[in-house]
């Protein structure tokens, strides 16, 4: 069975069948061709049950609460109020950027959307102001995968279900994580600007512009803290936070920003549709190829060879990350985190290792893959905001993923980063 699931797999990779598909099919192969006792009607029982989960429906409601937020006028707003923070720093619009992502993030929960809201504005904005457009456009890529970690975030809820741990737990440590990422990718754009002269924005920095911008921003700005407000008051739980979020997206840009349309409505529904439909088909396909690993005993095989190398969680946790990178390079985040976490998540708590900031640190190395190739969503997004090949956008990529590394590893080795407010406002 085993030989069979991840031949399969690889084969059909190797020839870019779509990663929910290959999941599907080499489940079908390794049960049609190992087991006479066992009826296919097994694939759509196990498919069905993997999707009918209550805090799985946050999925739907934040992927359309990010799609309202992304045509209400949200965006511009953000972009003004990080232009009037940090627009006046060397590299300011590259800057400018990242820090507009770090606040879309906290709206969207998608890597994927924060790339189309903000890149399709700042992407232009920094090569009429004279930056290199595969610059620009690597800035974009980086700097939207901060979509997955900063709450509210669909992988994070995808991992919380998958291993019993609290969304809301995992919501809170994704903070610390997300803010040391952006600064991390706030320092290559400060060096790279430097070195290239690519200046700042020439208004210089004023507290009256900064309090303006932000008065105009204060509805994007206080959705994040109603909902996880709500979530951490105990008032609602992370998938009916989803739904208020969805709420209050359509009031604001309908009503309050006044740039939502009904007549985009049917447009904004069929995205966010497409979108959640395969999310759900990747979690349907991939809980089946997961619980056919597990029958056969493959992720504790998987866990004595690992153990075998070192029983110091440090090193340990090295080798999983290192193996992750891997993984998200080749593999959709939401399915890796499906057939990965059940089989390092009971290794972690045997060697100590808190659940909440071991989703943390997988959440965090699987959004390098949004931007590494072959599978990387930003790329293809990004290349479709602007006029660059992938090949040119993965080079200018490489100091992002540099940092990113970094970054990670820091988050990995210093706890602290990412169970402080865990530990502070949930008594863990």
């Amino acid at each position: 069975m085993g030989a069979i699931l991840f031949t399969s797999f690889a084969v059909l990779m190797v020839i870019n069948i779509p990663i929910s598909i290959v999941l599907g099919l080499s489940s079908v192969l390794g049960l049609v061709l190992t087991t006479n006792n066992i009826s296919l009607m097994v694939v759509a029982q196990r498919m069905f049950t993997a999707t009918d989960s209550f805090p799985l429906m946050a999925i739907p409601f934040f992927t359309l609460a990010g799609a309202l937020m992304e045509g209400g006028g949200i965006s511009r707003r953000l972009i003004n109020l990080a232009n009037k923070l940090v627009g006046s720093i060397t590299g300011g619009l590259g800057i400018v950027c990242i820090l507009t992502c770090m606040f879309f993030a906290a709206i969207s929960g998608s890597s994927a959307a924060t790339v189309a809201a903000i890149g399709s504005i700042m992407i232009p904005a920094m090569t009429k102001a004279g930056y290199d457009i595969k610059f620009s456009a690597a800035v974009s890529a980086a700097a939207g995968s901060i979509g997955v970690i900063i709450p509210p975030s669909i992988p994070m809820v995808t991992y919380g279900v998958v291993g019993g741990v609290s969304i809301g737990a995992l919501f809170l440590g994704g903070f610390g994580s997300g803010i040391i990422v952006g600064l991390s990718l706030m320092l290559v754009v400060y060096f790279i600007s430097k070195k290239r002269g690519y200046k700042g924005t020439e208004e210089k920095f004023s507290i009256r512009e900064v309090l303006k911008a932000t008065k105009d921003a204060i509805w994007a700005l206080l959705m994040p803290i109603i909902i996880l407000g709500g979530i951490y008051g105990g008032i609602f739980t992370p998938t009916e936070a989803a739904a208020v979020a969805v709420a209050y997206g359509f009031v604001i840009g309908l009503f309050v920003y006044k740039e939502l349309k009904l007549k985009d409505m049917y447009q904004i529904l069929i995205r966010a549709g497409v979108n959640t439909a395969v999310v759900m088909f990747i979690v349907a396909t991939a809980t089946l190829f997961g619980w056919l690993l597990t029958s056969e005993r493959i992720p504790d095989a998987i866990a004595r060879a690992i153990m075998s190398v070192s029983d110091n969680k440090y090193i340990i946790l090295l080798l999983i990350n290192g193996l992750l990178l891997i993984v998200g390079c080749l593999m959709e985040t939401n399915a890796a985190i499906l057939i990965m976490a059940p089989i390092f998540l009971p290794m972690m708590v045997q060697l100590g290792v808190d659940p909440v900031f071991f989703g943390i640190v997988m959440v965090v190395n699987l959004a390098i893959g949004f931007f590494t190739p072959p599978v990387g969503q930003n790329l293809y997004v990004t290349c479709s905001v602007c006029d660059v090949s992938i090949e040119s956008l993965s080079v200018a990529l490489v100091p992002f993923i540099l940092a990113m590394v970094g970054a990670l590893l820091l988050i990995t080795y210093v706890p602290a980063i990412s169970m402080f407010l865990p530990n502070l406002l949930m008594g863990r």
